[in-house]
């Protein structure tokens, strides 16, 4: 090796550093003209795919200038025939990467001509479907790529395609539980019960979902801790999903005095069932106020109706301004609410009946 360098002139290695420096300047050039020149042009076009890949393989092209350069200044240089082999190999395999990390941007979840494509192809595409595809789009390319260039070395793929088959057995059977929640995501992405930010519970965890992954899913609880469940287990539960509701429920008893006259009960129930049409608030396409039963120890009001919200603050709100104007109502007509009671009632004239003595056993 050192008499290889040695044969070489200080003028040939001044030649070769200016063709390297030369490409250097061509990528500052294009980089700052050239590519935003074509960028601005893009921009004009009616759709905007050209413009997302120049922008997804800007840094790639950047990098391979410097290849380029690398390369030409190689080839000036009197290097013996028996390197070109392997330098062109080099160059193939640097060729294969750059475009492999131009297509890896491309699939990014945040590419808008990733998003265009879904629309395009008719995929519905989520908050966790998109990331989903990428991902998996993204390790296609990357396992695409390592295999061409390793086949460009002389390595056998097919072989270790099929190496993949007679392992994949032993590989399975070692990985039960990765497969089952891989399976899992899948089903949830497919199903989608619910997506990023959604409100869930389950029999596992109740909260807010942040982020899911082919493992596991990340929630978020009321409690602001975070918790990471298996996409099996998640899979295979009842999911209930809050945040779907169009509107939210508020259902319970109101028990008042035994001693509450009739006409009261009816006004009372009127009042409270006006109240709630009245508000702007309150869902109206069903409202129930009904005296519903005699219970042990109060006369039971039965209400049911919904709020438009379902934020769990303006819901509580509304909840509280409704119960304190139902409190009102009842002040005014001079209804009391019962409280859990019992009465026991003696009887007075329950005859009372002393105990017989026992008569003496007479004397032997």
């Amino acid at each position: 090796m050192n008499h290889w360098i040695y044969t070489f002139t200080w003028g040939e290695l001044l030649i070769a550093l200016g063709i390297f420096l030369l490409f250097l300047v061509f990528r500052k050039i294009f980089t700052t003209y050239v590519f935003k020149l074509i960028l601005s042009v893009a921009n004009k076009a009616p759709t905007h795919v050209v413009t997302n890949v120049l922008l997804a393989f800007e840094r790639p092209l950047r990098s391979f200038f410097v290849v380029l350069g690398i390369y030409a200044a190689f080839v000036y240089l009197p290097f013996p025939h028996t390197y070109d082999v392997s330098v062109m190999r080099i160059l193939q395999s640097l060729i294969i990467f750059h475009i492999a990390w131009g297509l890896f941007n491309l699939s990014a979840s945040s590419s808008a001509l990733f998003t265009r494509v879904g629309k395009k192809l008719e995929i519905e595409v989520d908050q966790i479907l998109l990331p989903f595809l990428s991902k998996l789009i993204r390790f296609a390319i990357v396992v695409m790529s390592l295999s061409i260039i390793a086949d460009l070395w002389g390595y056998n793929v097919n072989g270790f395609v099929a190496g993949l088959g007679i392992g994949g057995l032993a590989f399975a059977l070692a990985a039960q539980d990765s497969i089952s929640n891989f399976i899992g995501g899948v089903i949830i992405i497919t199903e989608k019960p619910f997506t990023l930010g959604d409100w869930i519970e389950t029999p596992s965890v109740n909260g807010f979902v942040e982020d899911i992954t082919f493992r596991s899913t990340k929630i978020r609880t009321f409690s602001d801790s975070l918790v990471v469940v298996p996409n099996s287990t998640l899979s295979n539960e009842p999911i209930e999903n809050w945040s779907k509701m169009g509107k939210r429920q508020i259902s319970f008893n109101l028990g008042v005095e035994y001693l509450t006259p009739r006409k009261k009960m009816d006004t009372c129930v009127a009042r409270i069932e006006g109240m709630l049409r009245e508000r702007d608030d309150i869902d109206q396409e069903l409202i129930i106020v009904r005296f519903s039963e005699f219970n042990e120890s109060s006369l039971d009001i039965f209400l049911y109706f919904f709020t438009k919200s379902t934020l769990w603050t303006e819901y509580m709100e509304i909840k509280q301004e409704v119960n304190l104007e139902i409190m009102s109502i009842l002040e005014e007509e001079g209804v009391s609410i019962a409280y859990p009671t019992r009465r026991i009632h003696m009887d007075d004239h329950a005859e009372k009946t002393e105990p017989k003595q026992p008569e003496s056993k007479s004397q032997l």
